[in-house]
């Protein structure tokens, strides 16, 4: 059983968590320590039941868990805050069990990613999940080039140190001027959400030392400008240049302007015949 719980007040641990917790023959856990103390929090005792369950040991352990439940035992699986396997151990455990045909149930709770994709006043009907990005190298620059073309409002995590130079490298890829909401804090007392934009964001950031796990949402790229006959045109002929046939040609038109293959085709054709 996946049992979400609090992201920072410890008030949102809810009733139906508790009670898959205290039922539970294994708590299966990201950080045996900040679970204890959930668990003390909520009346509980551990009673033994406390197995640790991080990125390091995870696949070795969803066997143990596997093997736990065919014998008729209950396991709940908890990560230090929000929902198991949403950037957090849990994703091998529950497929692990997938794989062996056993039930997988959820108790929904806390989550910092929707928390503040709803506060930041950004559009929630269509939205993408980054999780945190790679911390360097061509990944993280094939990373942010792709959040600089998508539409859709997109959400990142981010630790405190690294929060600067992420909204710098946003900046680079997307413009100052991409809106952005930098959450902090999420439910804690010192809870904070900016929104303004990327530029600005960097700004507020300068001011004062993050602080706790930041949650970025960052607004969608706008759409592109249809391509002109001129620009299909140009393209056509820049492929032909390159050697390309009018097969490739038209393709590689059609994929980097957005246009339907039989206009790209075309131009193709009345570029060879030029």
């Amino acid at each position: 059983m996946l049992v979400a719980t609090p992201i920072g007040n410890l008030g949102d641990l809810a009733p139906r968590a508790v009670e898959a917790l205290r039922d539970a023959d294994v708590i299966a856990a990201e950080d045996t320590r900040r679970t204890r103390a959930l668990l003390t929090h909520a009346g509980l005792s551990a009673r033994g039941r406390l197995v640790a369950v991080h990125e390091h040991n995870e696949r070795g352990r969803a066997v143990e868990l596997v093997d736990e439940i065919r014998r008729g035992g209950t396991v709940a699986l908890v990560t230090d805050a929000g929902m198991p396997g949403v950037s957090d151990p849990g994703v091998l455990v529950v497929r692990a069990c997938a794989h062996a045909g056993l039930r997988v149930d959820v108790v929904p709770g806390p989550s910092a990613a929707l928390a503040a994709l709803v506060v930041s006043g950004l559009p929630t009907d269509r939205f993408v999940f980054e999780g945190f990005l790679p911390r360097k190298g061509s990944e993280r620059r094939a990373r942010l080039a792709a959040i600089a073309r998508e539409p859709r409002t997109v959400v990142l995590f981010e630790a405190p140190p690294r929060v600067a130079a992420t909204l710098a490298d946003l900046v680079e890829v997307c413009g100052g001027d991409r809106p952005v909401a930098v959450a902090r804090e999420l439910t804690k007392v010192h809870e904070e959400t900016f929104r303004g934009t990327l530029a600005d964001a960097i700004d507020h950031v300068a001011t004062q030392p993050p602080r706790g796990e930041h949650v970025l949402v960052v607004g969608g790229a706008a759409p592109a400008a249809a391509a002109t006959d001129d620009d299909v045109a140009e393209a056509a002929r820049v492929e032909l240049a390159g050697g390309a046939s009018t097969k490739e040609a038209a393709d590689r038109v059609a994929d980097r302007l957005g246009v339907a293959r039989r206009r790209a085709y075309d131009a193709v054709l009345a570029q060879r015949r030029s």
